[in-house]
């Protein structure tokens, strides 16, 4: 790298040394910019995504346009052109993997020809983009493998070179893999040594390498055999220092006393139940008696409601915010979004009645409240008037404070990170308990990893009496002509007196950005805009069967009382269509919804797709879900959205979503499109290691509960629990 790092790096550091200690500020500050890492071992656990042989070359014909890539190729060609008009000159560089061929391009470079000679391989990266239907790479970062390397036939050196894998990492536009690989080998070079977190004896029985060993062969590894024993070791050291730390949390939580809350005869609770117009399910019946235990334990409850869309779990919260007014306490609902911490707080007093409405006075705490209405609602939680308090994260604020805060209840958990609960949880002056909702089911493994301090319970069966959903996919690239249909059908469903949602990826068109320079001749295309609130609510204002019909927006920026309005309107039955963004994939009721329309449905998850379809069909009026999409056939795209049609099964599901995905963005704040906060270990493939790890980590803490006697555990469990933290301070 630079001279700076090479100073830098004549020094012996730990996995705590800072990076601009060890690489030097510069390249210190591009990492930092580009993954969030600070310390030597964040950047020695940022592993290779793959690795390529120099004898091997990649399948270019097959590579994603519009990603970033990095390849093994050979140089075919290269040639130097004047540009039409302008001055200047454009080098196209052919390369191939012997089947396929790709063009690099550069503008203004042609000193690169003396680098680029036929002939020569080497690592090449950049965003695949299209010209005249041929891929290119257009400004590529590349690497040529040494010329002056050991070819002698049979050599034992030159068969070490050419069969010693070459690590590809995880890259960005500004920091290359092989420039990653360079810092890196800087940090094994400098690296004292590493203390184990996994005790021998766990180590020894299941044959894995040593911490140092396992950073040594996953990063500079001379065989393929090397870098699968780093893997399997790394993977097994990640579930058992993560296994250990949600562990430790739970085993801390247990050890505080709270106060234990019992409903009293004849009271609110019982009050409520004599007057639901409805029977509860066996389910909800189940898991409110294990609830109804937590609560009357001195020990905070602290678990975990996962139920499928529509399954009644608010019902199941209130009647434990209930339980708690009872003896007293106030309950604190922590939702996502201020649409649905309204929808809430709505439902919630529909459910009440006006008597218990008046006795419990739920109130309503957000950040876009006016103030007056603020002062008021802060008043009523102080002083304890207010027995249930909604609200989003303004109640994490400093000014809100509670007279008897029993219960915190957590609608979305994977909205949140453990510390927002930690936050809330503070606010009482006795650890409250603790009640966790999810319309996302998950899997078991999940559930260890994700949710491993809290206890889970299940509701799978849904209430008697709703009508059922059918789903349709539209496939437009097979089918264009089926997109005026899909708007036929939604006027069918609204004529007959039923509402309907369209749901859109954007609030406005975006506009695609130009990936080269304006030189470029027009060399790339831009790529098509998806859907929007904007373009589709002009769509359907534009077209006849809708002339008459009360289409309105709703997205995330329009106001809190813009949004309350709308929605309000809506579940009157004042409007007939929303056009609407994600803000109603959970929490909004209205049982004469019928129909929803998805565009663009590949451009979401399978969970989304599931949450947005269960606004539907929550009545007696059966539900009709049109996910529409342009997705290739064949494509992993078109695969998610044709799951999501073929089952109502959210625990299938969230199975075939995982196994689709190979995904661990499962953990944390992080959950909802930030980065990965799992390194090596994937839920779907690695229950067997979570599993073995989680009995191991149970057997340690059993033996030595604060880590005592195993210093290297506890420190690699302090570098997690940082890490966590600082990430969701990093999100202010």
């Amino acid at each position: 790298m630079t001279a700076e790092a090479d100073a830098a790096g004549a020094g012996r550091f730990t996995l705590d040394t800072r990076l601009s200690g060890a690489l030097g500020g510069r390249t210190a500050q591009a990492v930092e910019r580009a993954f969030g890492y600070r310390t030597v071992g964040e950047l020695l656990s940022h592993y290779p995504r793959r690795y390529a042989l120099r004898g091997e070359l990649t399948a270019l014909a097959s590579l994603p346009l519009d990603e970033n890539v990095t390849i093994v190729a050979e140089v075919l060609e290269v040639r130097v052109r004047e540009m039409r008009q302008r001055r200047g000159s454009i080098l196209e560089a052919k390369i191939s993997d012997g089947t396929g061929i790709l063009t690099l391009t550069f503008f203004n470079q042609k000193w690169r020809e003396n680098d680029l000679r036929p002939g020569r391989r080497g690592i090449f990266a950049g965003k695949v983009g299209d010209y005249r239907g041929a891929r290119q790479l257009a400004h590529p970062d590349y690497e040529l493998f040494d010329d002056e390397a050991p070819l002698t036939v049979g050599d034992a050196a030159a068969k070490r070179w050419a069969e010693a894998p070459i690590p590809i990492y995880p890259a960005t536009g500004t920091l290359a893999s092989w420039q990653l690989a360079k810092s890196i080998a800087l940090l094994l070079d400098g690296l004292d040594d590493v203390d184990d977190p996994v005790p021998d004896d766990v180590r020894e029985s299941r044959s894995l390498l040593t911490q140092r060993s396992a950073f040594e062969a996953i990063h500079r590894p001379e065989t393929e055999a090397d870098w699968k024993a780093a893997r399997r070791t790394l993977r097994f050291t990640e579930a058992f220092v993560l296994q250990t730390a949600l562990l430790q949390r739970r085993a801390d939580l247990r050890t505080h006393s709270t106060t234990a809350r019992h409903p009293v005869a004849g009271g609110l609770l019982e009050r409520f139940d004599a007057s639901l117009p409805f029977s509860l399910t066996d389910d909800q019946l189940e898991v409110g008696a294990e609830i109804a235990h937590d609560l009357g334990e001195p020990v905070p409850m602290n678990r975990l409601v996962q139920g499928e869309v529509g399954s009644g779990k608010t019902v199941v919260a209130l009647r434990a915010m209930l339980a708690v007014a009872d003896s007293g306490g106030q309950s604190a609902l922590l939702a996502p979004t201020e649409v649905l911490a309204a929808q809430h707080l709505r439902s919630i007093a529909r459910m009440l009645g006006p008597d218990l409405g008046a006795a419990l006075m739920p109130t309503l705490i957000t950040g876009q409240l006016p103030a007056a209405e603020r002062r008021k609602a802060l008043l009523r939680a102080a002083a304890g008037q207010s027995r249930i308090v909604v609200g989003t994260h303004a109640l994490l604020g400093e000014t809100v404070s509670f007279a008897d805060l029993g219960l915190v209840v957590v609608d979305e958990q994977h909205r949140f990170g453990v510390e927002q609960r930690e936050a809330l949880r503070l606010k009482g002056q006795h650890p409250p308990h603790v009640l966790v909702l999810t319309a996302t089911p998950i899997p078991r493994t999940v559930a260890m990893t994700v949710f491993g301090d809290l206890d889970v319970s299940t509701i799978r069966e849904l209430p008697a009496g709703r009508a059922g959903i059918e789903s349709f996919v539209v496939p437009l690239a097979e089918r264009p002509g089926w997109r005026a249909r899909v708007w036929e059908r939604l006027a069918e469903e609204i004529e007959q007196g039923r509402q309907g949602f369209v749901v859109c990826p954007a609030i406005e068109p975006r506009v695609a950005e130009d990936a080269d320079p304006p030189e470029a001749e027009g060399e790339t295309e831009a790529s098509e805009p998806g859907a929007s609130v904007a373009s589709v609510l002009a769509e359907l204002t534009a077209h006849p069967r809708f002339a008459d019909k009360r289409v309105a927006p709703l997205h995330g920026r329009m106001s809190a009382d813009e949004k309350d309005q709308v929605m309000r309107a809506f579940a009157a039955g004042e409007l007939d269509v929303l056009v609407a963004t994600t803000v109603i994939e959970v929490g909004v009721d209205v049982p004469n919804a019928s129909a929803m329309v998805v565009v663009d449905a590949d451009r979401f998850g399978v969970s989304q797709l599931h949450q947005l379809r269960g606004r539907v069909g929550r009545g007696s009026v059966p539900g009709l879900c049109l996910l529409v999409t342009a997705a290739e056939p064949g494509s992993l795209a078109l695969q998610r959205v044709e799951a999501v049609a073929a089952t109502l099964d959210g625990f299938e599901l969230a199975r075939v979503d995982l196994e689709l995905r190979q995904e661990g963005d499962v953990l944390g704040a992080t959950q909802s499109g930030g980065r990965s906060s799992l390194k090596l270990l994937r839920v779907v493939r690695d229950g067997d290691v979570i599993a073995d790890a989680r009995e191991r980590a149970a057997e340690v803490l059993g033996a030595d509960p604060r880590l005592e006697r195993h210093r290297a555990l506890a420190a690699e469990v302090r570098r997690r629990v940082d890490r966590e933290a600082s990430e969701f301070l990093s999100k202010g």
